[in-house]
C-alpha cells in the first residue's frame, strides 16, 4: 500500500488521487449528508401544490381569477417562488465559487429556513408572497452549491450513481410534502391553520445544518483551484485514510490531468469556446425542461382534479404518485454510469412528453395513478441526469457561477410557466397542458441530443478542457 501522504500533493496530483478512490461507505456517506440538506430545499420547492389549497381555505388566497393583480393566486405564489430562485441562481451562485462550497452550503440553508418560517406566520397574501420570494433566493443558491459540491467530492467513475443517490435521498421530500399536505391542509390542529404546519417544516433545516457541516469537508478541488494546496492535500489525505480503512490498500493514482493555472474566474469565459456552445445548449434545455418537470410536479392535485377526481381524492392520488419519487431513482443506480448522461436526458424527456399525453386519455383512478407514476419516474430520470450533466460541463473555478446562470433559465421559465399552465388548464384542460409540455420536451431533446458532449467516465478537468 502506498501511504496517502506519500503521493503527489500538487493540484493535478490531488485531483488524480481523488479520482482513484474506490466506492466506499465514507464517500456514500458524504453524498447522503449533502443530499440530506437538499431534502429541505426540494420539500420547500414542491410544497407549492399542497400549501395553495390551504391558503385558499384560510381565506388568504382567492380562488379563480380574483387574486393578486387579477391573477390566480396559486400562479402568483409559484411565480414569486421561482422568481426568487431565478435571482438566487443568476445573481448569487458565484459566491460558492468565491467563498467555498462548505460555507455557502451552510449559510444558504439557514437563510431559506428562516425565511420559510417567517412566511408560515403571515396572514396576508402580500406577506406570504414576499417571504416566499426571499426564501426562493436561498434555495436557488443552495441547489447550485450542492450539485457542485457532490460532483467535486466523488471520483469520476461514480458521479452518475452519486447523483442518482442524491435524488433518492432528496426526493424523499416529495411524498413527505404530499403527506403533510394530505394530513394538515384540511384541518386546523390546535386551532392553527393546517397550511402553516406544512410551510414551517423546512425550518428544521436550521437544526440539521450544523451537524452536516461538521461531517462534510470543503471540496479539495475548490481548495486546489484557489491555491490552498496544503488544505486540499489534508482533506484528500483524510478521505484516503477513511476509504482505505474500509477497502484496504488504495490503487495507484490515475494519470494526472493538467490543471489550468489559477486565474480569477470571469463571467465572460462561458461565452468563449468550448463553453459558449454548452452555455447556449443548457440555457435552451433548462428553459424547456422546467416546463415538463414543474408543470406536472407543481400542479399534480389540480391536474388530477381536472380529470375528474375530487379535491380530497386528488390529494390522495398525488400522495400515491409522490411515493414513486424517492423509490424510482434507486433503479438509476443500476445504470447511471453505464450510459452517457446526454442519452439518459433524451430518453427521460421523450417519456415525459409521451406519458403526459397518455395521462389525458382517461379519468379512471388506476390510469391516472399509473401515468402519474411513470411521469414522475421519467421526470426523476431527467432531473438526476441533467443535474449531473450540467456541473460536468464547466471548470471548477467558475462551476457554480456557470451552472447558476444556465440553471436560472429553468427558474425564469417557471415564472412564466406557472401562468401558462394555469392558462392552458383553464382554457384547454389537461390536453392543452400536456400538449404544451410535449412541445417543450421535444426542444429539450434536440438541444442536448444534437449539441451535448459526452462526459461518462471522464475527469471533470478533462471535460472542461
Amino acid at each position: 500500500m502506498s501511504g496517502p501522504r506519500a503521493v503527489d500533493a500538487s493540484a493535478a496530483g490531488i485531483l488524480a488521487r481523488l479520482d482513484r478512490l474506490p466506492a466506499s461507505r465514507a464517500l456514500w456517506k458524504l453524498v447522503i449528508l449533502l443530499s440530506g440538506g437538499a431534502v429541505f430545499e426540494l420539500y420547500d420547492l414542491l410544497m407549492t401544490a399542497y400549501v395553495s389549497p390551504g391558503l385558499v381555505r384560510a381565506g388568504i388566497f382567492e380562488a379563480g381569477h380574483k387574486g393578486f393583480l387579477g391573477l390566480p393566486d396559486q400562479a402568483a405564489f409559484a411565480s414569486v417562488t421561482f422568481l426568487g430562485l431565478f435571482l438566487g441562481t443568476i445573481g448569487f451562485s458565484y459566491i460558492a465559487d468565491r467563498y467555498g462550497r462548505r460555507a455557502i452550503f451552510t449559510y444558504a440553508l439557514l437563510w431559506y429556513s428562516a425565511a420559510t418560517l417567517i412566511m408560515a406566520s403571515q396572514d396576508t397574501r402580500l406577506g406570504v408572497d414576499i417571504w416566499r420570494f426571499i426564501a426562493g433566493i436561498g434555495i436557488g443558491v443552495e441547489l447550485v452549491t450542492i450539485d457542485s459540491y457532490i460532483a467535486e467530492l466523488v471520483p469520476k467513475y461514480m458521479r452518475g450513481r452519486a447523483f442518482a443517490l442524491n435524488h433518492v435521498v432528496q426526493f424523499c421530500s416529495v411524498p413527505l410534502a404530499a403527506l403533510m399536505g394530505y394530513i394538515f391542509v384540511p384541518i386546523d390542529p390546535f386551532g392553527i391553520q393546517g397550511w402553516r404546519f406544512v410551510a414551517a417544516f423546512p425550518a428544521l433545516a436550521a437544526i440539521a445544518v450544523w451537524w452536516i457541516r461538521r461531517a462534510v469537508p470543503e471540496s479539495p478541488r475548490w481548495l486546489a483551484q484557489h491555491g490552498r494546496l496544503a488544505e486540499a492535500d489534508r482533506v484528500t489525505a483524510m478521505l484516503e485514510a477513511r476509504v482505505s480503512a474500509e477497502t484496504g490498500p488504495l490503487p495507484p493514482p490515475l494519470p494526472a490531468v493538467r490543471v489550468a493555472e489559477q486565474a480569477k474566474p470571469r463571467f465572460v469565459e462561458i461565452w468563449q469556446p468550448p463553453y459558449r456552445r454548452r452555455t447556449i445548449m443548457m440555457m435552451v434545455f433548462n428553459f424547456c425542461q422546467a416546463i415538463g418537470f414543474y408543470g406536472f410536479a407543481s400542479w399534480v392535485p389540480q391536474l388530477m382534479a381536472a380529470q375528474g377526481a375530487s379535491v380530497t381524492k386528488s390529494l390522495l392520488y398525488s400522495l400515491i404518485t409522490a411515493i414513486a419519487s424517492p423509490t424510482i431513482p434507486l433503479l438509476f443506480l443500476l445504470f447511471a454510469d453505464r450510459f452517457e448522461r446526454k442519452w439518459q436526458i433524451v430518453a427521460a424527456a421523450f417519456c415525459t412528453a409521451t406519458f403526459g399525453l397518455l395521462f389525458t386519455l382517461s379519468s379512471a383512478p388506476v390510469w391516472l395513478i399509473l401515468c402519474g407514476v411513470v411521469i414522475t419516474g421519467s421526470n426523476n430520470l431527467l432531473s438526476y441526469s441533467y443535474h449531473s450533466y450540467q456541473v460536468e460541463l464547466f471548470p471548477t473555478r467558475l462551476r457554480a457561477r456557470a451552472v447558476g446562470f444556465v440553471y436560472s433559465f429553468s427558474r425564469l421559465s417557471t415564472v412564466v410557466n406557472s401562468f401558462m399552465i394555469a392558462f392552458f388548464l383553464q382554457n384547454f384542460g389537461t390536453t392543452g397542458v400536456f400538449g404544451f409540455i410535449a412541445v417543450a420536451m421535444l426542444v429539450a431533446v434536440i438541444s442536448v441530443g444534437v449539441f451535448g458532449p459526452n462526459t461518462r467516465g471522464r475527469a471533470l478537468e478533462e471535460i472542461s478542457g
